[in-house]
């Protein structure tokens, strides 16, 4: 039997439809039907074959070890099909939720638990095949996650999004009830970053973007109030905003204005933790680490144990998700082309029932 698959064919350009016969899993891996697949921003940089690393030029996909052709996606769910005859008993027609972080197995930060920093990735969507398809290859049945009643759609996007912020705001605390959290950025990822910060127990929330649309959307997630940083007086009115700047900040976006703006809005002894991979430089005066005693962290995705941690927040139903839009599988490249024109409010969501 055969399936279809959006592939990446060639840096930069569009995706092509492929046909092409439906994988046995071998050893440990699980087959799966993926009925849902989110989009997200990273897509768009591994589709286009580079991060932009600012001065330090680009970060080029293809000489990260990308194969060409690709499919793309990370954010997967989809129902249990059958495992490889190492696998083991696996839960054949169950719904789950997959970990795309996925590393070596055999170093000693995969045995720590800290797959999704080993140095040797087998991640979904960037080292291996990803969700842009109907069927997908699991390395391991301990990737599938329980989803509860959770609706399939509204799980889909904290494979990434979700635990991406879960994790970078669990590197954020502590921070007291009379201070304040500011979250750059409300996209998909930054409008979940305030929906997760909400039931993680966060008080003020400060939400940042230059869209009102957005920042009306992060209203309705739960921040305590939001901020236009579009005009010249950004620094000033952030620093009105919060009684004289935030514990931490956690940049959704990881541009030049965000980090200058997040990192320069810091109480002493604050932390600036990055997530967001739009890309470029900034610079930072040295003293001012010691003598401000402050900390800039950069937080990569999240473990196998942080998704397990924050899906029975979700399934408590202590997260508020972030809007979503299902569409057919097929308007992936329509999705991705949005995206990139900053015209999607939350989160895209692929459907393949």
């Amino acid at each position: 039997m055969q399936m279809r698959s959006w592939k990446v064919t060639d840096f930069g350009k569009p995706l092509e439809m492929i046909q092409q016969e439906i994988p046995e899993p071998t050893g440990t891996e699980v087959l799966v039907k993926v009925t849902r697949c989110g989009v997200c921003h990273s897509d768009l940089h591994i589709g286009d074959g580079y991060f932009d690393l600012g001065s330090a030029g680009r970060l080029n996909m293809g000489d990260r070890g990308v194969p060409l052709p690709h499919v793309l996606g990370h954010e997967i769910l989809g129902e249990v099909v059958k495992g490889g005859p190492d696998a083991g008993s696996v839960p054949t027609g169950e719904t789950k939720l997959i970990h795309p972080w996925i590393g070596c197995g055999e170093c000693s930060i995969c045995k720590s638990g800290q797959e999704n920093h080993c140095a040797k990735p087998r991640t979904l969507g960037v080292y291996r095949d990803g969700g842009y398809q109907e069927y997908i290859l699991v390395p391991h049945a301990m990737f599938l996650v329980d989803i509860g009643d959770v609706n399939p759609s509204e799980a889909t996007p904290f494979a990434c999004s979700g635990v991406t912020v879960y994790s970078a705001l669990r590197k954020a605390q502590p921070v007291l009830d009379d201070e304040w959290l500011v979250i750059m950025g409300a996209g998909g990822l930054g409008l979940a970053a305030v929906g997760i910060a909400r039931a993680m127990g966060f008080k003020q929330i400060l939400s940042c973007d230059i869209d009102d649309k957005k920042l009306a959307a992060a209203k309705d997630m739960g921040a305590t109030a939001t901020l236009n940083i579009s005009g010249d007086d950004a620094a000033k009115a952030l620093a009105a905003a919060t009684g004289g700047g935030p514990r931490a900040v956690v940049d959704t976006v990881g541009a030049n204005p965000t980090a200058k703006l997040g990192y320069g809005s810091l109480v002493k002894g604050g932390r600036y933790v990055i997530v967001g991979l739009y890309g470029g430089d900034f610079t930072i005066p040295l003293p001012t680490l010691p003598l401000r005693a402050a900390a800039v962290i950069g937080s990569y995705v999240g473990s196998l144990k942080e998704l397990k941690e924050l899906m029975e927040l979700v399934k408590a139903g202590k997260v508020k998700q972030v809007p979503i839009e299902n569409r057919p599988m097929d308007q992936v490249q329509r999705s991705l082309d949005e995206l990139r024109a900053g015209k999607i409010v939350g989160r895209v969501v692929l459907t393949n029932d």
